[in-house]
């Protein structure tokens, strides 16, 4: 413990001392500022690490529980090297369509002498564009491998822990979160910087340099490539889990009356494995490549503002790198927010005095607090130093105001989604009591609240976004024409504003599968009763941090959304004269009202695909299991072990070619629409049809899929813990009828907050990420 100490901070000191020293000492202040956040980004991943040795130096339990957690960990890891070579492929087949694209490109004729094309060959911007797009999808990977491989090392540590101390086994299961969350946010900031860096030291060796804000748009393909591999991982994953839990539920506790996790269910490790690459790799890549695409857009919009408002040096690298400096403070704050949890050690049947319980939430909300402290604090800091334009004093207050609008957007996004989630609240109750009529009362009671929660959540987006638009423009930055710029800034001020705490909400949201799978663990090792106790106290709680993390990524993707829909504007603009800018959509215009039409369609048609992909797969799951209850009686009895391998290669195999389809029409929509309609308007001589249809696409999709995910995550979230509601003893409890609908409108919500609603998030951000990269083929020549 002494030893971990001594690292943890020599950690925290060693790069402050480095950091300083070089200030000095890096003749360049862009090439400095790319350092700093390289540096600091390591030091966490290293912090990481500590944080690993302290969970791997846990024990593991007795012998009972390691025979269950090691099938799990094979199944884990099985699937994600089948599932990951899948994605490998299809990586490196993208690559080479994207570098194609760039090289078969038309030659730019605009005079325009900052035009990307005339500023770089297409030869350099084919090379760079594919090089980044696979840094990016490398980065993605590693961060999902990050959140299943500790997952399935965590759940054995959590469920020996709960057998003595109820403190520790909460801290490893926080911290099994935390490890996975700081790698992610890490490779991000790593990896962007990284990235920046190199391509800076490229432009400055040139024999003509480059000014330092074109380089965030040779930076896309790295969003691109995040993006599509947490598409095709959150899409696997979300098949697998929701696959294997629906059927171990319908076979199990609505055939045949078993409780949750009972080891004669022959789908229930397959459940179990389903948690960890769905719920733990699917997440972790969800928000890398969020962060990834904030990141990378908020970059352009403070390179194009500090252009337009002719910024010196200092000042333009300031606001191009700001959001990498936030990024580095929730790095900080957030493992703060994330060490500081702990609650009183031991457990109430081994000391009289002990007490109540402690509210796992209320324990995990005390560090979100700290973070948001201490982050709020920090972000004004940072405000001030990087954001203080010379003669304007007023700018850096200003967006300084519209970070913490950013932050109670994210704040309010957490209990919006509890109330509409959480069993404590009316809807969830409503649900409950709609369970005592029937299946079909239970269903239309669900729907309802699902459509009801689309409403709160979208006012405070339109007000997040309203106000940070005009707080922005109040700034009072300007360009030559005296004109205010500063509105669309303010915007992604708001958004990493939303970011400052994305660690510990990450954390929060790795808590709940490492939950699920240790009460997995105790039920099937045949522990006492008083040990399920506190695994279910952990997976209680593991349900509302995960809803709350779907729904503070929801709040998090509409405002990137509206930042990559703003750099794809400015992405063709780039590449037209200065006198034409693309700054406008009519979608009076038929053939771009269409390209809306169709981009709100490929939102349904997306859904409707990974929701049907569950479907089959989970019937599947349901005739494998009754098959091996009508051969081998004794699993009902207890007496014979079920196969519990078929199961998990057969949703393996499913997950893998189920995810393939709707993956697909996500990366090939937006492009097929684009190209139809640039050729069309190649015949009827306008040239930015194509960008224009493409414009208008987006845009419907992106409205269309922030209500879709909102429906479809609160609607299965309010489903899942109606269930729960029942389990605790209310309205009839287990196995009375009111549970066997509840348990029906859970497995019909399964898919909807698992599946589809999370693989929304990313499909709206996967669109703007491959338009923002295709841009140019867009453009008729």
């Amino acid at each position: 413990e002494n030893h971990i100490s001594s690292l943890q901070l020599g950690l925290v000191v060693a790069p402050v001392i480095f950091l300083f020293i070089t200030y000095f000492l890096v003749p360049s202040y862009s090439l400095w500022m790319g350092c700093a956040a390289c540096i600091i980004s390591l030091a966490a991943i290293a912090y990481s690490l500590l944080i690993l040795m302290w969970i791997l130096d846990k024990k593991e339990g007795p012998y009972a529980m390691r025979q269950v957690s090691e099938p799990i960990l094979e199944g884990s890891e099985g699937f994600f090297l089948a599932q990951y070579g899948t994605i490998v492929k299809l990586t490196f087949m993208s690559s080479l369509a994207l570098f194609a694209l760039y090289m078969l490109r038309s030659d730019d004729n605009t005079s325009n002498p900052a035009s990307l094309s005339k500023l770089f060959s297409k030869y350099f911007l084919a090379f760079t564009v594919a090089l980044s797009f696979i840094i990016g999808a490398v980065c993605s990977a590693i961060s999902g491998y990050a959140g299943m491989w500790v997952s399935v090392r965590a759940n054995v540590r959590v469920a020996a822990a709960a057998l003595k101390c109820y403190n520790d086994a909460m801290q490893i299961c926080l911290r099994g979160g935390a490890f996975a969350a700081i790698v992610n946010v890490g490779l991000a900031v790593f990896g962007v910087s990284s990235l920046f860096l190199t391509l800076f030291v490229m432009v400055q060796l040139r024999a003509e340099p480059v000014d330092v804000e074109h380089i965030p748009f040779l930076m896309v393909g790295f969003g691109f490539g995040a993006s599509f591999v947490a598409m095709f991982a959150q899409l696997g994953g979300g098949i697998y889990t929701k696959a294997a839990d629906v059927g171990a539920d319908l076979i199990g506790k609505v055939e045949v009356g078993f409780p949750e996790d009972d080891p004669r269910n022959p789908a229930v490790i397959a459940d179990l494995v389903g948690d960890n690459v769905g719920d733990c790799a699917g997440q972790a890549a969800d928000l890398f490549e969020s962060i990834s695409a904030e990141i990378i857009s908020a970059m352009i919009l403070g390179g194009v503002l500090a252009k337009e408002a002719g910024f010196d040096e200092t000042t333009k690298v300031g606001f191009i790198l700001f959001p990498l400096s936030v990024h580095c403070l929730d790095l900080f704050v957030s493992t703060i927010g994330v060490m500081s949890v702990s609650t009183r050690s031991g457990l109430p049947d081994f000391d009289p005095d002990y007490g109540e319980i402690e509210d796992p939430l209320d324990v995990l909300k005390r560090g979100y607090m700290y973070s948001l402290g201490f982050g709020t604090f920090g972000f004004i800091l940072l405000c001030y130093f990087l954001l203080n334009v010379p003669n304007n004093p007023t700018a850096w207050k200003c967006y300084t105001c519209c970070g913490l609008i950013g932050i109670a957007v994210s704040y309010l996004f957490v209990i919006m989604t509890q109330y509409y989630t959480d069993y404590n609240y009316r809807p969830v109750q409503r649900i409950a009591e709609a369970s005592q009529t029937g299946h079909a009362t239970n269903i239309i009671a669900g729907l309802s609240v699902g459509l009801e929660s689309t409403g709160l959540p979208i006012l405070v987006i339109s007000f997040g976004l309203l106000s940070s638009n005009y707080l922005g423009d109040y700034a009072g930055i300007t360009n030559a024409k005296g004109e205010n710029v500063g509105g669309l800034f303010g915007t992604a001020v708001a958004t990493m504003g939303m970011f400052t705490t994305a660690v510990y909400v990450l954390s929060m949201s790795g808590f709940g599968p490492i939950a699920d799978n240790a009460g997995g663990i105790v039920e099937m090792s045949g522990q006492a009763a008083n040990v399920r106790v506190i695994t279910d106290r952990l997976d209680a709680v593991g349900n509302v941090t995960k809803a709350n993390t779907k729904g503070y990524s929801v709040g998090s993707a509409s405002l990137a959304c509206f930042l990559l829909f703003s750099a794809f504007l400015d992405e063709i603009t780039s590449f037209m004269p200065p006198e034409t800018p693309f700054t406008t959509i009519d979608i009076a215009v038929p053939e771009i009202f269409v390209g809306g039409l169709l981009g709100a369609g490929s939102v349904f048609l997306f859904s409707a695909w990974a929701i049907v992909a569950v479907g089959e797969s989970a019937q599947q799951v349901v005739k494998e299991v009754r098959r091996q209850f009508k051969e081998n009686p004794g699993i009902l009895e207890g007496t014979t072990r079920p196969d519990y391998k078929s199961c998990v290669e057969l949703v393996a195999r499913s997950g893998l070619r189920e995810m393939i389809k709707p993956g697909l029409l996500a990366v090939l929509s937006p492009l097929v629409t684009g190209i139809v309609f640039r050729f069309i308007g190649e015949f009827k001589g306008r040239k930015l049809l194509g960008a224009e249809v493409v414009a208008s696409f987006l845009m419907f999709a992106t409205c269309t899929g922030i209500l879709m995910a909102l429906f479809l995550n609160n609607g299965g979230g309010a489903w899942d813990n109606a269930k729960k509601y029942v389990e605790t003893g209310k309205l009839g409890g287990k196995n009375s009828d009111t549970h066997k609908a509840a348990v029906t409108g859970d497995t019909v919500g399964d898919p909807c907050k698992d599946t589809a609603g999370p693989s929304i998030h990313i499909l709206m951000k996967l669109l703007s990420t491959i338009t923002l990269v295709c841009a140019p083929i867009f453009i008729a020549g």
